[in-house]
């Protein structure tokens, strides 16, 4: 769907979008409105003031919530359900107990961010999330404190490989309009990103840690059943007999070998080195889709985690149990996405693009803050991303730049791209769901530490720009 032609100027739009954030803040906030009634009706009350044709608006509301939902049911549904598989079989504890034996307690946070900094790398930032999710859990379950020293570690890890690094498609997107080398984009991009994690990821978590306890959310941890009696198979703790550290391994490393082989797939047939359509390609790349990639990783848990401790029917049982508490979460973060898609559909990106064309600033400060200002007007990061590099793609042009600099710039949309998450992005909700956090929490500690994850990407770019 086509965004409509603005009928205000850029300042009227973006006090409509400022407008409709601060009534989304109150209704839930204040008024403890359910947020996805919130998020429907703000969006529907947007739609109107930016001047949406009224029979217009229920495709305009179907446009990002459609979108959203459709990449993220899938996701979430399957993530619950391999995490519960890993919970209940005592799975996740053995991940848990050898990540600890491995780094030390005092360590486990750092251990959790650099193993997802690992598993990030082909992952995307949402399936990343779901896949690691019991593995959060369980440790933080075990040492106690407040869920956000083990919970941000890891979601930051995923959050600056997605937007950072290439193969994903934000950086890939980037470099392709820039012009600038993939390759020299992966091998400047992985130690910024590690360094901007370190620094605002993991150091930050220590500080909101000790300010915010958020206790452990149930979206996976359930209340165990006592053995039914009556069914012979059924047990109160599948985990009697827990699975091997390499059988656990095994099964999370499937997604993640999938998606890997997708992704380079997708990158050669990019490049010409694959021809399109070809048969055996398509066939793999299908496997490596992340919704079938994670298809298949929760029912090889099925039969190697679950049925060896349970009858089919108790297996059953157990992932249609975890699937009760997030249907809130699916239905929330597709009301976040109909909400920055109302947004995005307003002109309000192309308006604010528009005005920001020409600032007389240096590049790369100027590609930071064109794509900040559009990533909190209409809260997607891909969004931002490519239409910040689209925009400056003939200054940078006429330039004459070399591909370092290339991909500092890249780097530097990136991190405006991922600062400042807030309720009109789909993340935001994500977050605050699976980590069982109010809105006024999660934008106190999630939207800080995205602020200063991609600050310190910016500043690192920065920096390197000023040298070379």
């Amino acid at each position: 769907m086509e965004a409509i032609e603005p009928q205000y100027g850029t300042a009227a739009l973006l006090l409509i979008a400022a407008a409709a954030v601060a009534v989304l803040l109150v209704l839930i906030i204040v008024i403890k409105l359910h947020a996805f009634v919130a998020l429907v009706l703000v969006s529907v009350l947007t739609a109107i003031a930016v001047g949406f044709d009224f029979g217009d608006i229920p495709d305009v509301l179907m446009f990002g919530f459609a979108d959203t939902i459709g990449s993220v049911a899938l996701l979430v549904a399957f993530g619950v359900m391999l995490g519960r598989l890993l919970e209940v079989t005592g799975g996740a504890q053995v991940l848990a107990d050898t990540l600890i034996n491995r780094f030390g307690e005092d360590r486990a946070p750092f251990a959790l961010g650099v193993a997802a900094l690992i598993f990030g790398f082909p992952i995307f930032f949402d399936a990343g999330l779901v896949v690691f999710l019991p593995i959060i859990l369980t440790v933080a379950r075990r040492f106690g404190g407040s869920l956000l020293y083990y919970a941000l570690p890891a979601a930051g890890a995923f959050a600056a490989m997605h937007a950072i690094v290439p193969p994903h498609p934000g950086p890939v997107a980037a470099a392709t309009a820039l012009d600038a080398s993939i390759g020299v984009t992966l091998l400047v991009g992985v130690p910024i990103a590690v360094l901007s994690w370190y620094v605002g990821s993991y150091l930050v978590s220590r500080v909101l840690g000790a300010r915010f306890n958020v206790p452990l959310p149930d979206v996976i941890f359930g209340e165990v059943r006592e053995q039914d009696e009556s069914d012979p198979d059924a047990v109160q703790r599948m985990g009697q007999r827990p699975p091997s550290f390499g059988t656990v391994l095994s099964i999370l490393l499937i997604p993640l070998v999938l998606i890997g082989l997708n992704t380079v797939l997708d990158t050669l047939v990019q490049a010409g080195d694959l021809d399109e359509g070809e048969a055996w390609v398509e066939f793999l790349m299908l496997l490596g889709n992340t919704p079938v990639a994670l298809l298949i990783t929760v029912l090889a848990a099925i039969f190697v985690l679950g049925r060896p401790n349970a009858s089919m029917a108790t297996v059953t049982r157990i992932l249609d149990e975890a699937l009760g508490p997030v249907c809130a979460i699916i239905l929330i973060t597709g009301a976040g996405g109909m909400f920055g898609g109302v947004l995005e559909l307003s002109g309000i990106g192309a308006a604010l693009s528009d005005s920001l064309s020409d600032m007389g600033i240096s590049l790369i400060l100027q590609a930071f803050i064109i794509a900040t200002l559009l990533r909190v007007a209409q809260g997607s990061a891909t969004v931002a991303l490519t239409t910040t590099a689209g925009l400056i793609a003939g200054p940078v042009a006429a330039a004459g730049l070399n591909d370092f600099k290339l991909t500092l710039l890249v780097v530097a949309i990136a991190a405006g791209a991922t600062v400042l998450s807030h309720v009109n992005d789909s993340g935001f909700w994500l977050v605050s769901r699976f980590f069982g956090m109010d809105e006024a929490t999660t934008l106190k500690t999630w939207t800080v530490m995205e602020t200063t994850l991609g600050t310190s990407a910016f500043v690192i770019a920065w920096v390197l720009w000023g040298v070379f």
